[in-house]
């Protein structure tokens, strides 16, 4: 017998995923409504803050753009720009990430040498990196962007991975070692098991801080068609509504990193305890 609440195979209902996601939506439908009238209502100035209206027409003139023939949209030119760096050095910083944190786990010494380095070199703000980066690798070169986002997401990857291989429960390791297992057959069957929901937690940080590093790197230089080029461009020629559309596909870049992390983690741990707490 299957509860209106819960269906056969196990998963909510509709009517269970809908109350579970009504909450938000009215608050992101009340803020936009507040947003709108607080601007109307006390006739705040479009260089203060443009009403979402004034956003939304912005943003449909440059969609009307880039399916017009023989028009083009910077806008969207410069969200593909800044998406490829934000994913390419997410990629990279946390796969370097993993593989010190493999590194450093398996030997204590170099775990507890590096670690203070990590968490200085994590303290340093990006605005510090992205000249040396831009100097390096040059002003129009992705891989400047690429680069100061792959140091922004490795420290916490490598951090919260070495955590996640070393707090292993002591009876489960003696369980392990007490059978002779190897150590790679301990790493592959319980340590990187254990790490998982470390190693996801930092994705969806990391998911956040690419978009961050990638816009904030191009303030101080790029092409015309990245979104922090755009949006300085865009606010320096009082184009305030362009450049909030800007800051919205941004936005919807570190979201869509976000969701994709989430629902991996879905598919590769549907055991852990956070999914089947939000089943019931």
């Amino acid at each position: 017998m299957t509860s209106s609440r819960v269906s056969a195979s196990g998963e909510p209902s509709r009517l269970q995923k809908l109350r579970h996601y009504t909450p938000t939506i009215l608050v992101a439908v009340g803020v936009l409504v507040g947003w709108e009238l607080l601007v109307r209502v006390f006739n705040i100035q479009k260089f203060l803050l443009p009403a979402p209206s004034v956003i939304l027409n912005a943003m449909l003139n440059e969609i009307r753009l880039a399916t017009t023939p023989g028009e083009g949209s910077i806008l969207f030119q410069a969200t593909l720009a800044t998406l490829w760096s934000a994913f390419g050095g997410m990629c990279l910083g946390c796969g370097l990430g993993l593989a010190v944190a493999l590194i450093t786990a398996r030997w204590t010494i170099i775990s507890e040498a590096a670690m203070p380095f990590a968490i200085a070199a994590n303290s340093v703000p990006i605005i510090a990196f992205a000249p040396i980066m831009n100097n390096w690798f040059g002003t129009q070169n992705p891989a400047s962007k690429m680069s100061i986002v792959a140091i922004i997401v490795f420290f916490p990857m490598m951090i919260n991975t070495v955590r996640g291989l070393t707090l292993v429960e002591p009876r489960q390791l003696e369980l392990m070692q007490s059978y002779a297992a190897h150590p790679f057959t301990i790493l592959f069957r319980l340590r990187i098991p254990n790490a998982l929901p470390y190693i996801f937690s930092a994705l969806r940080v990391a998911s956040t801080l690419s978009t961050i590093g990638a816009v904030v790197a191009e303030f101080f230089g790029g092409q015309r068609v990245m979104l922090g080029v755009f949006i300085t461009q865009e606010a320096s020629n009082f184009n305030f509504e362009r450049a909030w559309t800007g800051i919205i596909m941004a936005s919807v870049i570190g979201l869509s990193f976000y969701f994709i992390v989430q629902l991996t983690e879905r598919l590769i741990m549907p055991w852990h305890v956070s999914f089947r707490n939000t089943e019931r």
